[in-house]
């Protein structure tokens, strides 16, 4: 009895120390005390080992050119979160300027003198964002917002005195009009009383007299009107009612105050620039011999030079128009790409902007108008990595159900992988909104280390491919859109080199409703899911996400208050369809998400569960509609590669 006794503890030992050897010999990392993991294994630190340097890239984005000097300040990180830091000449060194553990929302300098700039920033993503002056003399923060509600940064008046901007702090869902002097909070003045929280201040008239607001309906419906600086009083100059639904996606006051110039698909399938009198209404379009939409403009500080963007099928161009003679000027060629945040300097020679493509990150750019010259102010980390043979994007274009073509771009692993490769579908988010070619950053690892072909989808519904294909899935139409993914796959099973057997669906906020779409509808057509922040139930989704943004959303996807609408809505949610998800999902979210509630990932893995498949559930304390802080997104990508690997490439 005794000497079994001690074999038995001898053989418990053994195993104890055959344990303890295995686990030293395959360490695995902690997620943060900010994480919620459920499902998920333990992560082994040889896998973040072999993805760390497609952990390391960084990027940069133009957020202000100073008034007085050749300087600006951009937006990138080098902790954990975005701040500002100042450059003060091309390629020199990126001086940090804010530390905050929370995201900064760029810096606007003060627009004569430049002394100081006002920033914004939220917390763990919330989105109520908050208005702060920097001192430049001293590195002093100041408040200036109620440090409850939820703020818009503004827009600056020409003389540089006063910023008007919009918040919710009257009623929590309204974006009532507010005007402030940065240098004196006290002055803080609520000026306009609105309903709704589609409002937004866009320009002041160079006398500041008058301010531009905008009034967002929906993606396809907007409206401008004039505020009297003094009273608050308001002037529509843009009719409502008619036929024909209207948006303004931009407009500024020409130099002399007479007119405006915006962005509108007034009489149009896209939107075109255009100039607006004032006394008459009437409208000069522009670019009507461009065939594409007009996402972005800036006129010049002395009015002579209109700088805009066009999206021509996903491809960023920029143009310059001699606002005297309406003629283009001849610009050098820039990188196939995106360009964003198009800003001149006063000096009415430098035009700054952000440039993004394929192969290389966000970086800071200007272009000299005098010169032609382009400069380089930032170059972006990379991880060490040879960005230059990275994946570039294939166009692809298919017939969905009804004979509509569809379109995407396909991204192939590189030749080095030998036979069918195994896909992931993923789908943008919005749903008022395109994938466009640009740098992966972390996805790359996918295509380069594990040979998946990635395929990104603008299915109906997709901004840039006019308004009629805009609203081809609205109210009732909602699955149709699902239906173009159903197409997609079977497009996928024809061709020679993509694998029909290996195929995983993801995607964010509406991107995460469509992969949990995709899993109930087409469950025997893909091997596996990632839901990130996406809604499971329209219904509960209408019902609880911010008020300020409620009413915005019924416009797209239907009222649920109207009994038949609720009806659709709850047939077509994935929640209601859950058992008919047979493989494997992930679930991401955050807990302060303001759009669509953490709810919204609860319910789905509390019921999927019930299914017997495996579900991964990962939820960030301290982060919104998606991740922000690097140490969180570096977990989510860790857990997504292994999710990957065992339910993708297996």
């Amino acid at each position: 009895m005794r000497f079994s006794s001690r074999l038995t503890i001898t053989s418990l030992a053994v195993v104890l120390l055959s344990t303890f050897i295995a686990t030293a010999q395959t360490p695995t990392i902690t997620p943060g005390d900010n994480l919620v993991v459920e499902g998920i294994p333990p992560i082994p630190a040889t896998l973040v080992e072999n993805v760390e340097r497609y952990t390391n890239f960084r990027a940069a984005s133009l957020s202000s050119w100073h008034p007085q000097r050749r300087e600006m300040l951009i937006s990138t990180r080098f902790g954990d979160t975005p701040q500002v830091h100042l450059v003060k000449f091309p390629q020199g060194a990126r001086k940090q300027m804010t530390f905050f553990p929370e995201r900064v929302g760029g810096g606007s300098f003060q627009p004569t003198q430049g002394d100081y700039f006002v920033f914004s920033k939220d917390i763990g993503g919330n989105e109520f964002s908050q208005n702060f002056r920097y001192d430049l003399a001293t590195g002093e923060v100041t408040l200036l917002t109620d440090g409850k509600s939820r703020n818009s940064g503004g827009a600056w008046s020409t003389k540089g005195d006063r910023i008007i901007y919009t918040s919710t702090r009257r009623t929590g869902k309204d974006n009532d009009f507010y005007i402030i002097n940065p240098k004196d909070p006290k002055s803080d003045k609520l000026i306009a009383q609105v309903e709704g929280g589609g409002w937004g201040a866009l320009d002041w008239s160079v006398d500041d007299t008058q301010i531009l607001i905008t009034e967002y309906v929906s993606a396809n419906e907007s409206y401008l009107w004039l505020m009297d600086a003094s009273t608050g009083e308001k002037k529509l100059i843009t009719p409502k009612g008619g036929k024909e639904q209207v948006a303004y996606r931009g407009a500024i006051f020409s130099k002399d105050g007479k007119g405006l110039y915006v962005i509108t698909d007034k009489e149009s399938e896209f939107s075109r620039l255009a100039y607006v009198d004032l006394a008459t209404k009437n409208y000069t379009y522009i670019t009507s011999n461009i065939p594409w939409d007009v996402e972005d403009m800036e006129l010049s500080d002395d009015g002579k030079n209109l700088a805009f963007v066009t999206n021509e099928d996903g491809r960023s161009v920029l143009h310059i128009l001699d606002t005297a003679t309406r003629q283009e000027k001849s610009l050098p060629k820039l990188p196939i790409g995106q360009v964003y945040g198009i800003t001149w300097h006063k000096n009415n020679q430098d035009l700054g902007f952000t440039l993004i493509s394929a192969r290389s990150t966000a970086d800071v750019y200007s272009l000299n108008i005098r010169s032609n010259r382009v400069e380089r102010w930032t170059q972006s980390e990379t991880g060490g990595l040879n960005t230059a043979n990275f994946s570039d994007a294939q166009l692809v274009r298919w017939k969905s159900f009804d004979g509509k073509t569809i379109s995407g771009f396909l991204y192939r692993p590189p030749a080095k992988f030998k036979g069918k490769r195994p896909v992931i579908i993923d789908i943008h988010g919005g749903p008022e909104s395109q994938f466009r070619p640009s740098f992966l950053g972390r996805n790359n690892y996918y295509l380069n280390e594990l040979g998946v072909a990635l395929f990104f989808p603008n299915v109906r519904g997709s901004s840039g491919y006019g308004k009629t294909f805009l609203k081809l899935d609205n109210g009732f139409k909602r699955e149709d859109s699902v239906k173009d993914i159903g197409t997609l796959l079977d497009w996928i099973a024809q061709q020679p080199d993509l694998d029909k057997d290996r195929v995983m669906v993801t995607g964010g906020s509406y991107g995460g409703y469509m992969s949990l779409a995709v899993s109930t509808n087409y469950a025997d057509k893909i091997r596996s899911a990632i839901n990130i922040v996406g809604i499971s139930n329209f219904v509960t989704f209408l019902e609880k996400t911010e008020s300020y943004r409620r009413d915005l959303r019924r416009v797209e996807y239907g009222d649920e208050r109207d009994r038949k609408m609720r009806e659709f809505l709850l047939k077509i949610s994935p929640l209601n369809n859950a058992q008919k998800i047979k493989k494997p999902l992930f679930v991401i979210h955050g807990k302060n998400d303001p759009r669509v509630p953490l709810n919204e990932a609860e319910q789905i893995v509390a019921t999927v569960k019930k299914n017997n498949i495996p579900v991964w559930y990962l939820m960030a304390k301290d982060e919104g509609h998606g991740f922000s802080k690097k140490k969180n997104i570096d977990f989510q990508f860790y857990a997504t590669v292994m999710y990957i690997q065992e339910h993708l490439l297996k």
